[in-house]
């Protein structure tokens, strides 16, 4: 039977479940899109953004987490109804190509844009780091960041879809209790936030000294580019398009595509919720502690400000209740982003022609030799900035522009390629059109208020 989830054969077809239950066997790949978006979105630059802001901007991270989610179903679909990866479908959208294998232009501008963010995923490494030595300060920040990028890379060297799937399931399973704990807990504090206080932040308000911030905020939570992106590689491993099989013009094939679309769509809003949840509960936490008390995180201090927000409202023991929960968010974001990073680069790597992505043998080598160059790369840049919400704020916005590169994507396979008879609702279109132009006008926004 053919194992390589990158290649459908007729070998591997099988109708999806139609119960609740049996589709909830199936989940995974957005749930491996939670763990990874936790760590930069959510514990940095959320709560950066709420001691920045107060309350007044958290409509900035609601629509953030909901709005994309049309883009990233329209990536899923189009791996269930081609099999493709995501760069195989980029480089057949129009305009200029360029290089020995004329590669698409948004192949190029997606590995331009990449060079930045390794200062993103260094100040994950450098959060994870400082929290380490908070708890352990017999080792400097540095010995623990290179030991944490040892690790990562061990974990992921080796690492199949499976042993994935179920770590990032028990880090989110994890992050999430913490989370709701500690939003539970500040309710018997001093720090206890109001329902006025939630409904200011529902005004649509964004003062000037925050867009910096907001935008990269609307770039990291929820899912980003290189989530939206990585979902399609996750939804392939999972087996969602081998399930389905290469196109056949028959009813029986449009059944099976149908089947496992609703699987992926199930997936995809479940985990929706989730990080939504988890998201909506940092911001309120940095609005209602960090923003009162005028801290901004910043600098190799970052990790002991955010602590601020459970010792001055519990109590000293409630340090190592955050740095615990800090620390699984933050690995997990590093774990999941790592065996994202070294799929999309072995594919961009093979439609540049650098290597042949769908000789199993090569792609195995390239993921393995990734997963150790990826955390090196993020290291470096740690110890050359020194400084992780910054690095993970310019990340963001790297992030951002990414998007543009998405929307346009998005449209294109939904318009301008094949839908094989699996076209869209109209729910489904007016959905996906309203995340585009949300996020293009955010953009345009943000980019206006800067000037």
């Amino acid at each position: 039977m053919q194992t390589d989830p990158y290649i459908l054969s007729g070998e591997s077809i099988k109708s999806a479940p139609t119960s609740l239950l049996g589709k909830f066997r199936y989940l995974g790949p957005g749930f491996i899109l939670s763990a990874s978006v936790v760590g930069s979105g959510e514990l940095i630059s959320t709560t950066t953004l709420g001691a920045k802001a107060g309350f007044v901007t958290f409509w900035v991270i609601l629509v953030s987490c909901a709005v994309k989610v049309a883009i990233q179903l329209e990536f899923g679909k189009q791996a269930i109804r081609t099999g493709e990866t995501v760069f195989t479908s980029l480089n057949k959208i129009g305009g200029p190509r360029f290089g020995k294998q004329k590669a698409n232009w948004s192949l190029w501008t997606w590995f331009f844009l990449w060079l930045f963010k390794p200062l993103q995923l260094g100040g994950i490494i450098g959060g994870v780091a400082i929290t380490l030595n908070m708890a352990f300060p017999s080792l400097s920040i540095t010995s623990f960041a290179i030991i944490v990028g040892i690790i990562v890379a061990t974990m992921v060297f080796k690492g199949y879809y499976f042993f994935i799937e179920k770590v990032s399931v028990v880090l989110m399973l994890l992050f999430t209790t913490f989370t709701v704990v500690a939003v539970f807990m500040l309710q018997y504090t001093g720090f206890a936030f109001t329902q006025s206080d939630v409904l200011e932040g529902l005004k649509f308000q964004l003062p000037p000294a925050a867009v910096g911030f907001a935008i990269a905020a609307f770039g990291l939570t929820g899912v980003g580019g290189d989530e939206i992106v990585a979902y399609n590689y996750w939804c392939l491993e999972k087996g969602y398009a081998r399930f389905t099989g290469p196109f056949e013009e028959s009813d029986e094939w449009r059944k099976r595509a149908r089947g496992w679309i609703k699987v992926m769509n199930l997936d995809a809003i479940l985990s929706m919720v989730v990080y939504t949840l988890v998201t909506a509960a940092f911001y309120l936490l940095g609005a209602a502690v960090l923003y009162k008390r005028g801290e901004i995180p910043g600098g190799f201090e970052m990790i002991e400000t955010l602590s601020k927000m459970y010792t001055h409202s519990f109590g000293p023991w409630a340090k190592d209740f955050f740095l615990f929960g800090s620390f699984v968010v933050l690995f997990s974001t590093l774990f999941s982003a790592l065996a994202a990073r070294t799929r999309i680069f072995s594919d961009l790597f093979g439609q540049l022609g650098w290597i042949d992505f769908f000789n199993l043998k090569q792609r195995k080598r390239t993921v393995a030799i990734l997963a150790w160059v990826f955390p090196f790369l993020w290291v470096i840049a740690l110890l050359w900035v020194k400084s992780p919400v910054f690095m993970v704020t310019i990340g963001g916005i790297i992030t951002f522009f990414m998007l543009l590169i998405i929307v346009y994507a998005g449209l294109h396979f939904r318009y301008k390629q094949k839908q094989f008879g699996l076209e869209s609702s109209k729910f489904y279109d007016i959905s996906l059109w309203v995340s585009c132009l949300v996020i293009f006008l955010v953009g345009l926004y943000g980019a206006i208020s800067l000037i």
